[in-house]
């Protein structure tokens, strides 16, 4: 970085973003291998979340690689370029008062660290998309598992590439065994619990109704 670059403070805090606002601001972190349902999860959080009046928006894998990551390939490096302007991009949102929701494989235990210690304590809630690889082959919504298996794509996660499991992650979905709609719950629940949110007895209407 250049010595003659200095941060600039903006007049208006995030404090006064998140009052405005009427919650917290935060990164939602959607981590699990492909088609484990985290970009579903995501999009269906931000819909509640919506309802619910929060300022929200979603940072998922595939279009961010279509802009801002268009440069970078699969390699092991490019991915962790990948995720480190995500996360930037994420601590931007969050000093803006708003909520974003990313929903990226992350493979590496080191990057999603690294991840949570850019937003700071407090701001980054992991969510691990748990969901066994043979049921993830199964849904296969966009084709990628074959062709992985025909050799057209390498170094992928959870055939040929390691994907390393979240430790101890704020929140853990088994979508291989709960739906949805549980899944939902318990993330919205989970940010009721923990203050993120105002608590709002209408939440599981809401989902109920935006949720078949």
């Amino acid at each position: 970085m250049a010595d003659n670059i200095y941060w600039h403070h903006n007049s208006i805090n995030r404090k006064d973003r998140e009052l405005l606002n009427n919650h917290k601001s935060f990164i939602l972190w959607f981590t699990g291998m492909s088609a484990s349902g985290k970009s579903t999860l995501a999009v269906l959080t931000d819909k509640v979340l919506y309802k619910l009046g929060c300022r929200t928006y979603i940072l998922d894998g595939d279009n961010i690689r279509h802009g801002v990551n268009k440069d970078l390939n699969f390699s092991v490096e490019d991915r962790a370029e990948n995720i480190r302007r995500v996360i930037e991009i994420a601590k931007l949102f969050c000093d803006s008062g708003i909520i974003s929701l990313a929903a990226f494989i992350s493979p590496y235990i080191k990057e999603r660290l690294a991840a949570r210690k850019i937003c700071g304590k407090g701001d980054f809630v992991e969510i691990f998309v748990d969901c066994p690889i043979e049921i993830c082959e199964q849904r296969d919504p966009k084709g990628i598992y074959k062709k992985v298996r025909k050799g057209a794509i390498k170094g992928f996660t959870g055939i040929d590439a390691p994907y390393e499991k979240p430790v101890n992650p704020e929140i853990h979905l088994r979508t291989d065994t709960v739906s949805i709609k549980e899944s939902i719950e318990l993330i919205i629940k989970y940010l009721v619990e923990h203050k993120y949110i105002m608590p709002n007895n209408s939440y599981q209407r809401i989902i109920s109704n935006e949720i078949t």
